[in-house]
Parts: C-alpha cells; structure tokens; sequence
C-alpha cells in the first residue's frame, strides 16, 4: 500500500518525514494484523504455540465462560447470512450502546475489537514532536505502534499504591499527542480513581487527547468515563467485547469520542464489520444481569487464588480486575518457564518489573491446577 497525496500531505503537517512513509502506510494496510509485532515482539507478548491440549491457559486475559448463551444463539443464526455484509447488524450494534451509554449514536464507531481503533488513535494524534504517553507497567500495543512509527513514548511508573500518576502524565511532554490510561491497568489489575480521572481531562496538556481504555472496567464495577464523552471533552473511551462478554476470538468493540475525533481515526480504517461480532455485542448489552453475574463469578474465583496467596505468604498486586501480578522473587521467565513443565501456562514479564508474572483468571479448576503448580515452582 502506498499513502495518498493528502495522507503524505497530512502527516508531514505533522512532523513526519517521507523516510517515515513506508512504515505509516504499513501500519494503516495492517489493520489488527500490524508489522512491529514480529517473531521477536510475540515472544514476548501471550501468543503460545506448541502448549499441551491439557495446559492450563492463563495468559492471555481471556474469558474462559466465552459468550453468553443468547449472544452465541444469535450469531449461529446469523452465519447463514454470511455471504452479506449486513451493515444494519452494526448500526444497530452502535445504536444499542449509545443509548446505554447517554450518548448520541454519532458518538460511538463499531470495530472489530479495541486494537484497530488504539492504533488507528496512534496515527491520528501522534508523531516525532507529538508524544504517546502510557503507564509503566502497562498494555504496550499503542506504546509499540507509536515507535513504529517514530513517535516518541513517554512511559510514567505508577503510584506506590499502583494508581496511573496523572499528574505525572499530564506533565510528561506539554506537545503530548496521545495520552494512554487504561483503568483497571493492564497487567497490575489496579483501578484509578475517577476523580484522578477527571483531574487529568482538565489538566492535560491542550490539544492532546486521553484515551481511557476500559476494556476491564465492567469486571472491577468501577463506574464509566462516558460523561467526559457526553461532555465534548479531548477523550477517546475503548470498549471490547473481549473480556467479562467472553468474545476475544469474536471481535467486537468499539470507540466512544466526539464525531470530529473519530472522524481523524476512522480515516485509517473501512469496510463492514464481522456480523458475527457485531450481533453477538448487539445481544449481549441487551442481557439483563449477565455483567454482574460474571463478574461475581469472576471475583470469587480471583478471592479464592488471593486467599491461597496470602495463606501461603506469596507477594502479589491485589487486583479488580481478571488478572493480577505475582511477585516472585527470581527472575520471571524462570518462573513462567518452571510453570510450563507443569503445564501451566501465565502471561509475560514486564521490564519495569523484572521479578513479578503476570497471571489470569480461569476457571476455578483452572486455578486449582494454577495454585497446585506455583506452589512447587515458588518452594523448590
């Protein structure tokens, strides 16, 4: 793929150079499927390849439930109609969570997930004099795609007690381009305030924009940043379909902005979404109790995995979230690694925190069989 002249014109208004081209029009020809994430960059990330058909699975920040039972009805149903594009099953979709959500149905952009729009977010509001600035740690995909391009990532640590340090952020670069919170955080789990929140939308640097990921927020019951949206403010909210809806090989999500911002991300994406997705997140929102009930379900398996923690001693980052980072005490791959010869598989290390793992929420056997094995891999 090559960039349009008013794409080339556009970006270098932005302060890239052509020598940047070639990577920004890979970028926008990738999609989900996007270039920085070679061999090397997946092994450090959660793709596993090879695992045993009886591993225990837990590092992906997965929902192991997977749709509920009228969202995987829906789209059986829907398959026949597959040679369509159906583009009434996205308006729809977009129409349904507008409303939940208090806002016009102009204010909300379906996607396949929430990668494509993070990325898409990249490209549209930063560049070499437009910083990305992200927690550390934190979800590296669009920190990633910004030194893709050539942006400069500012990373901030966290508070001690593993809030986003907004203040922090919002003085990191008075050219910020893209602020990135994703709340609960991904790996620690952690919530920040919405007060914190709120000081930040204020307070950041003028004309950056805040994007508030909440791709874990029904798990915590922490409430939504839809306000700041409904309010016209400089802010991008995430929504997936991935996590407590058990759709991650589904694809459904969604970006909730002004129409002017989406209209500056939504330049570097077309075509119809997958009806699949699109029907199964369409029928989800519209089950009565299903988020409470699974984020119970959620939080009991997680308490009972706390509880085997602290009986036994083991240092970790208490979580609201469906993941959770264990302090170790060696080197994490030698952790990760000595779980695997018990087929046990936990998510990848952190550089900021060399010696933590980060783990998932199964299923209670999942867990058991998760507890049984940390156990002899931490009192060897």
């Amino acid at each position: 793929m090559t960039l349009t002249r008013h794409q080339e014109q556009h970006f270098i208004q932005r302060g890239f150079s052509r020598r940047h081209f070639g990577r920004l029009a890979s970028l926008i020809a990738g999609g989900a499927a996007l270039p920085f994430y070679n061999e090397a960059a997946l092994a450090q990330l959660s793709q596993v390849r090879g695992a045993p058909a009886d591993a225990v699975m837990i590092n992906a920040n997965e929902n192991p439930l997977g749709p509920c039972a009228e969202a995987a009805e829906a789209m059986r149903n829907i398959i026949a109609k597959g040679g369509r594009y159906n583009y009434g099953e996205t308006d729809d979709f977009k129409a349904i969570l507008a409303e939940q959500e208090g806002l016009k149905a102009n204010y909300v952009q379906a996607f396949a997930g929430s990668s494509a729009p993070l990325h898409q977010a990249v490209l549209a509001f930063t560049s070499p004099t437009k910083p990305y600035i992200m927690a550390d740690p934190g979800y590296e995909s669009g920190g990633n795609a910004a030194k893709f391009v050539g942006a400069k990532v500012i990373k901030v640590p966290l508070t001690k007690d593993y809030r986003h340090d907004v203040k922090a952020m919002a003085a990191a670069d008075p050219n910020a381009g893209l602020i990135y919170l994703c709340n609960p955080n991904n790996p620690s789990g952690t919530l920040t305030p919405k007060e914190d929140i709120a000081w930040l939308v204020e307070n950041k640097p003028a004309g950056s924009i805040l994007m508030i990921d909440e791709a874990y927020t029904h798990i915590s019951g922490a409430p939504f940043s839809s306000e700041f949206v409904a309010k016209d403010k400089d802010v991008i909210i995430l929504r997936t379909f991935s996590k407590i809806y058990g759709m991650a090989g589904l694809r459904a999500g969604a970006a909730m902005a002004r129409p002017d911002i989406l209209e500056k991300i939504g330049h570097f994406s077309s075509g119809a979404m997958p009806i699949t997705g699109m029907i199964g997140a369409n029928v989800s929102l519209k089950v009565k109790n299903l988020v409470p009930e699974r984020r119970k379900i959620i939080k009991d398996v997680r308490d009972d995995v706390f509880a085997f923690m602290d009986k036994n001693n083991f240092k970790y980052v208490r979580s609201v979230s469906n993941k959770f980072m264990a302090e170790t005490g060696r080197p994490a791959n030698d952790v990760i690694m000595a779980l695997r010869m018990e087929k046990v598989y936990i998510g990848r290390p952190w550089p900021v925190w060399p010696t933590h793992v980060r783990v998932s929420i199964g299923t209670q056997d999942e867990m058991n069989k998760f507890k049984a094995a940390y156990l002899k891999v931490m009192k060897a």
